[in-house]
């Protein structure tokens, strides 16, 4: 058969059925094989390769499962680089194939020539190039497993046109299998005697490669011993924010009161996740590399243990594997009011302040906490208006939280239209700033083709909310650069064939939502924000006084 039929083939015993990308000419024998291939991948053609790649990277969150991308040579890459970059910050499998330049034309700057695995060298797990026909079995199969196992990440894999036009005669791999490192007798051991000398401990927990039943583990753990559990940034939905568990996300824009719960404990048990940049503000509440605090780390992958931090213990187990051993385990609760503590600082500062502007996003917020589907997907991209939905709604146990830890803008509604993908009977909705929005707006065309339709509320207050703040805050009356000169969202929703709508006044934003709830083909509802309400809080101060 062709290279490129055989590749479609091994995709298909690896249990892939979606596939996003733009197409190209360079892998054309791919998109041939995809032809016959239709009942088993469906593929879905994205506007732009960098959407097509936040959306296999939002598949991937979602179903554990590698998300697929597709893309053409040289721009293709380098705009799905961005996805590729979200993914390895954010621990999610991946995998993004390339069309490549013939093999006779390397190395003399061909049309589109790029070195890939130069270019995504520091931003993949690994990056390879399939020279060889015969090789297509144990490379696809090779791939799949380091997209897996240990800390979940992206690969990328290069195609060069003429060999996905050659003939082999091999045959798929079979699908792989990977098994999840479980703690060491030792280790667990010693974590369980170091948490019981804690009076303040505090659990964070994150990272990729969590099954349902290890989140559904992590409550009945924290709850048979009264432990205060957190998330790191943008990891809310691993752990029931209803639960009296969850004392609150620890991320950018962390509340001055997380801070001082950090600096106060004396036993920090980060489970998963990497003690990077969001969880210790800038590495600054815990000295490096020996914090006051004792450290227990365990994490999937043991590079990540003492990576920057020296932990007391350290546990090289994945997370599920991790969680049941310890529900073995017996510790002896000595903290109920330091975790009652969080608790209860948590459900205040849940409540953000009422803001200035007529369109109030504190009451919208409390709204959509009393009426959000119990298994509903949120989405957002990067943005000040992100704090809403990672600040101010709270994450059942079925419900899902999709924000890229890479700070990425523009990946709010690929997402969505990717959760719609996995989840079409579910709803789903992305929160978007103006500017954030229009980074990937165009993938409505994707949603209007496909049929995947979620709600959109694009919080508009014509600027680029984020960068002004910091203007405003370090270089006062010197603003520039900023403000957004904004279309008629309303119409380009009408444009695309989905239901538009302009809250300008809080009391508007019920019924508009009830309407696109009940919409056929979702809605975009465009909040006209008050330019001053660049964030729910005006300083530090005010948070504290809150």
């Amino acid at each position: 058969m062709l290279a490129g039929h055989l590749l479609v083939k091994s995709l298909i015993e690896q249990g892939v059925d979606t596939t996003f990308g733009v197409p190209g000419e360079s892998y054309l024998a791919v998109l041939d094989g995809l032809y016959d291939a239709q009942n088993h991948i469906r593929l879905i053609t994205t506007r732009n390769e960098g959407g097509a790649a936040f959306m296999a990277e939002a598949y991937g969150k979602l179903t554990g499962k590698p998300g697929i991308c597709m893309v053409t040579r040289g721009p293709g890459a380098t705009n799905a680089s961005i996805g590729v970059h979200t993914a390895m910050q954010d621990s999610t499998p991946m995998i993004l194939f390339i069309g490549q330049i013939g093999r006779d034309m390397r190395d003399r700057e061909a049309f589109q020539e790029v070195d890939y695995r130069a270019f995504f060298g520091d931003i993949a797990k690994w990056v390879t190039e399939i020279d060889n026909p015969d090789r297509i079995p144990e490379i696809i199969a090779r791939a799949f497993h380091t997209a897996l196992s240990g800390r979940p990440g992206p690969v990328v894999i290069a195609l060069p046109e003429d060999m996905l036009t050659s003939d082999t005669m091999r045959q798929p791999a079979p699908r792989i299998k990977f098994s999840e490192p479980a703690p060491a007798p030792e280790a667990l051991s010693a974590a369980v005697d170091l948490l019981n000398t804690a009076k303040k401990p505090l659990v964070v927990v994150g990272g990729g490669g969590w099954t349902e039943t290890g989140r559904d583990d992590l409550i009945t753990w924290a709850e048979t011993n009264d432990l205060p559990i957190t998330t790191a940034f943008r990891y809310q939905d691993l752990m029931d924010n209803t639960n009296p568990q969850f004392v609150g996300e620890a991320g950018i824009g962390m509340w001055p009161s997380m801070m001082q719960r950090i600096k106060d404990a004396d036993v920090i048990f980060a489970i998963n996740t990497r003690f990077g940049e969001s969880f210790t503000d800038g590495w600054t509440l815990l000295d490096v590399p020996n914090a006051k605090q004792k450290i227990i780390h365990a994490h999937i992958s043991d590079r990540e243990l003492g990576k920057i931090y020296q932990p007391d213990v350290a546990l090289h187990a994945g997370p599920n594997q991790l969680l049941r051993a310890l529900l073995k385990t017996k510790l002896t609760p000595n903290w109920a009011g330091w975790r009652k503590e969080g608790r209860d600082t948590y459900e205040v500062m849940l409540r953000a302040k009422p803001q200035s502007g007529a369109v109030d996003m504190a009451a919208i917020c409390t709204y959509l906490r009393e009426t959000l589907d119990d298994n509903a997907i949120v989405t957002n991209g990067a943005g000040n208006f992100a704090i809403w939905s990672g600040k101010h709604l709270s994450y059942s146990r079925n419900q899902r939280y999709i924000g890229p830890q890479s700070g990425a803008m523009g990946a709010g509604l690929p997402a969505a239209i990717a959760a719609k993908a996995v989840e079409p009977n579910t709803q789903v909705i992305c929160f978007a700033g103006d500017g954030d929005f229009q980074m990937n707006g165009q993938e409505l065309g994707t949603a209007a083709q496909e049929g995947l339709y979620p709600i959109v509320l694009l919080l508009n207050n014509s600027m680029y909310g984020t960068i002004r703040a910091h203007q405003e805050g370090r270089y006062a009356d010197r603003v520039s650069g900023t403000k957004i000169v904004n279309p008629d969202f309303v119409k380009l929703a009408d444009a695309y064939g989905i239901m538009g709508e302009r809250i300008t006044e809080t009391s508007q934003f019920k019924v508009a939502f009830e309407r696109a709830k009940a919409s056929p083909t979702g809605a975009i509802l465009e909040l006209i924000i008050d330019p001053q309400d660049i964030t729910p809080f005006k300083s530090l101060d005010d948070i504290k006084n809150s």
